[in-house]
């Protein structure tokens, strides 16, 4: 039996595919682990993964002592299907943010109340729990449970935070002590033509959007120079990362705001940051309009709700 694929291998193949179809190599190229490792910015023994899984698509096939080689025309590419299935701890991961999202659930819960509630095994609720406290959506309670790391939950909050980055982050491309790396700018302009490409859009989570989109603006808030200002950006992401979250189901929008991080990245490039510090505003103003998340809604008063608050205390 074939050993089944796992997520990052289905990721990585979609970047490979990208890059054969943006370089238009002809039926019969190397394509040379290292080289790939390199481009993509990881070891070859994921590559090398990502590879075998494109060989049982028949993109690419195997010759032995020699490597990978193309197989199919890179033009024809868009077609290939890279179906990604939802592991058990990633389907539980993304209903307990729907479900805070909606208020469903409230701030505060146990393990138990999740294992009875969603019927999930200890494997797969441990491992959720993990990915959703390294992202920094949850933390462990003092006592018992776990909690929802504060968020933008209101429409108020929401406008403050807009309103604050309006401020600060045209104006951080402005300073003369705002000095880009160009090699950073360039690999953030690759992640950015990945994601806009079809198959991009189609596999991508949303934790890897959001983090793409976060980083972008981490990245100017730092190339500024100000330390105030990149903690500040780091501090908006975290409290923007919960209620985002459901933004990304909109992939029209993913499109709007990547081409837009690119007409920045583009100008910055170009040495133009008057023209920067204006499309950031106009990024920004643009994102507030069209957002369409709504607010974590109210607490619900439950039986799980009262013995999660008593375990608090």
């Amino acid at each position: 039996m074939t050993k089944r694929a796992g997520k990052g291998a289905h990721f990585l193949a979609k970047q490979i595919l990208d890059l054969i179809q943006e370089a238009r190599f002809e039926v019969g190229h190397h394509l040379r682990e290292q080289q790939l490792a390199d481009t993509l910015s990881v070891s070859r023994t994921p590559v090398r993964a990502a590879m075998n899984l494109l060989e049982t698509l028949g993109v690419i096939e195997a010759r032995k002592n020699q490597g990978f080689f193309l197989a199919q025309p890179a033009e024809g590419l868009h077609r290939v299907e890279l179906d990604l299935p939802e592991a058990g701890d990633e389907a539980l991961y993304n209903q307990l943010v729907r479900d805070r999202l909606e208020g469903v659930i409230p701030v505060s819960l146990t393990q138990t109340d999740i294992a009875q509630r969603y019927n999930v095994d200890r494997v797969t609720m441990t491992r959720a729990l993990a990915r959703l406290s390294e992202d920094g959506l949850i933390a462990r309670n003092t006592g018992h449970g776990w909690r929802f790391q504060p968020s933008l939950d209101s429409e108020s909050t929401l406008r403050s935070s807009y309103d604050f980055r309006l401020t600060m982050e045209p104006a951080a491309l402005l300073l003369p002590t705002f000095a880009p790396d160009r090699s950073v700018l360039e690999r953030c302009r690759r992640e950015h033509i990945f994601l806009t490409s079809h198959l991009g859009l189609s596999g991508a989570t949303p934790k890897q959007l959001f983090e793409t989109d976060a980083t972008f603006h981490e990245m100017f808030a730092e190339f500024s120079g100000n330390v105030f200002m990149h903690q500040a950006m780091q501090q908006q992401n975290r409290l923007r990362r919960l209620l985002e979250f459901r933004g990304y189901e909109n992939r029209r929008r993913i499109r709007e705001w990547c081409g837009e991080h690119l007409d920045i990245i583009d100008a910055v490039l170009d040495n133009d940051m008057a023209a920067a510090s204006q499309r950031m505003h106009d990024h920004l103003s643009h994102a507030f309009r069209s957002t369409d998340v709504p607010v974590v809604k109210s607490e619900p008063r439950s039986r799980i709700d009262d013995r999660s608050d008593a375990q608090v205390r």
